[in-house]
Formats: structure tokens, C-alpha cells, sequence
């Protein structure tokens, strides 16, 4: 059973910073592409970072310059350190992996559960 289990967020005043993580479990050949996505209420989500497995990262530009997106291939785990946090980064953030399980299987997308990060203030 292949999982990914985020944990990190939490609450924070603007201006601070919170990071959050996202392991990848269970039996798998590769991890291609990871990113962060994020939903508020009311709106649709959307992509706030990714990297790809040679350490290729974009932001959204509403990120740049204040989220920092980062991997660990030998842990299979993937980061997003968030500083400068503004009321409008309030929301669920998920990670999402590109998987493939087998060398003879195409990759396919895996979602984690979500975690929620509020930033006051």
C-alpha cells in the first residue's frame, strides 16, 4: 500500500514560518516529479511549488521568494519550508508524487490526506 503522509502546518502569526513534510511509503520503483498544492475555501487548487527528482524546482508566483520546496530522494521525502507567511497562505496544503510502482508500469499521480495551515492576523 503505497502512502503518502504529510505532517507539519499548524497555526502561525503573519510574517512567521512553518514548514511541512510529506513521506512517501510502500513499494515503489520511482518517485518522478513532487509538488505542494493547496486549497482554500471556496477556491479551486492550486499549485503553489514543485521539484522534479534531479532537483528542478518553479513556484507560484504568489510563492516566489518567501516558500522554499525541497526534496530528500534517499528518505523519499519531500518539504516545503514557508516563511514570510501572509493570511492569504491560509489553507489545506496536499503533496502529490508522481509514482511509478513497477520498472514495467507507467507512473501515475498519488495524492497525500492534507494538512492544514492557518496563518492569523
Amino acid at each position: 500500500q503505497v502512502q503518502l503522509v504529510e505532517s507539519g502546518g499548524g497555526l502561525v502569526q503573519a510574517g512567521g514560518s512553518l514548514s511541512v513534510s510529506c513521506a512517501v511509503s510502500g513499494s515503489i520503483f520511482s518517485i518522478n516529479a513532487m509538488g505542494w498544492y493547496r486549497q482554500a475555501p471556496g477556491k479551486q487548487r492550486e499549485l503553489v511549488a514543485s521539484i522534479t527528482s534531479s532537483g528542478v524546482t518553479t513556484y507560484a508566483d504568489s510563492v516566489k521568494g518567501r516558500f522554499t520546496i525541497s526534496r530528500d530522494n534517499a528518505k523519499n521525502t519531500l518539504y516545503l519550508q514557508m516563511n514570510s507567511l501572509k493570511p492569504e497562505d491560509t489553507a489545506v496544503y496536499y503533496c502529490n508524487a508522481d509514482l511509478q510502482l513497477r520498472h514495467w508500469a507507467p507512473s501515475s499521480p498519488y495524492w497525500g490526506q492534507g494538512t492544514q495551515v492557518t496563518v492569523s492576523s
